[in-house]
C-alpha cells in the first residue's frame, strides 16, 4: 500500500452484483466514492461538456436533454470502430474528473473509485487494492431482469461484454458477497474496510 496520500481502492463488479449498493454503504461510512457512471451521465447530460464532441462525431445523437441514449446506442452498438471513437471522447474526460476528485480528497485516508469495467477497460493500475462485489448467478439474473426494458437477449449481450465473474473474483484483493441480506453485506464491507485500514503492506 502507498504511504503518501489516500489509499486508492477500486470497486467493481458485473451488472446486477450490487456494486451501487456497496458504494452507497461506503458513502454512509464517510468514504469518498468517485462514481464513474454518474460522471459519464453528467458529462453527457443537459449542458454536458462532452455534448459538442459527441454530436460532431455522431450527428443527431444529442439534443437539449443531452445525449439521446437510444440514438447513440444505435450508432455504436455492434460497431467496434464506432465504439472506440466514443470511448476516445469519454474516457479521457472521466480520467480528468477522477484526478480532480482525488485532489479534492487528498487528505482522506481512503478514496474509492467505483468503476464498473475496471478490469475490462482501465486495469488495476494505480489502485492500492480492488474490491469485487459478487453474488450467485441466479441472484444476479433476477436483479437484472427486474430492470425496466431488460430482456434475455440484452442481458446476454451485457454479460458477453464483461469479464466473467469468476475471473474478476480471482483478480480481486477482497470480495464482498451481496447475495445475502443488506445487514450481512454491511458487516462484510466493514471487515474489508478494517483490513484495508490496518494494512502496512500489500493486500492479502
Amino acid at each position: 500500500m502507498k504511504s503518501i496520500g489516500p489509499r486508492i481502492i477500486g470497486l467493481t463488479g458485473s451488472i446486477g452484483m450490487g456494486k451501487s449498493t456497496v458504494a452507497g454503504m461506503l458513502c454512509d461510512c464517510g468514504v469518498p466514492v468517485f462514481d464513474a457512471d454518474a460522471t459519464v451521465r453528467a458529462l453527457q447530460g443537459p449542458g454536458g461538456a462532452l455534448l459538442p464532441a459527441i454530436e460532431a462525431e455522431f450527428p443527431g445523437t444529442t439534443g437539449p436533454d443531452g445525449v439521446d441514449r437510444g440514438k447513440l446506442g444505435a450508432a455504436v452498438f455492434g460497431k467496434p470502430e464506432a465504439l472506440a471513437r466514443l470511448e476516445a471522447i469519454v474516457h479521457p474526460a472521466v480520467a480528468i474528473a477522477r484526478e480532480q476528485f482525488l485532489a479534492q480528497h487528498c487528505d482522506s485516508p481512503m478514496v474509492v473509485f467505483d468503476i464498473p469495467l475496471l478490469f475490462e477497460r482501465t486495469g488495476r493500475g494505480g489502485m492500492d487494492a480492488v474490491v469485487v462485489v459478487s453474488a450467485p448467478a441466479p441472484v444476479q439474473k433476477a436483479r437484472v431482469m427486474a430492470r425496466p426494458g431488460m430482456n434475455e437477449a440484452k442481458f446476454d449481450d451485457i454479460l458477453a461484454a464483461q469479464m466473467p465473474d469468476p475471473e474478476k473474483r480471482a483478480l480481486a484483493d477482497y470480495i464482498i458477497d451481496t447475495g445475502t441480506s443488506l445487514e450481512e453485506t454491511r458487516e462484510a464491507l466493514a471487515k474489508v474496510l478494517d483490513r484495508i485500514n490496518h494494512l502496512d503492506g500489500n493486500a492479502t
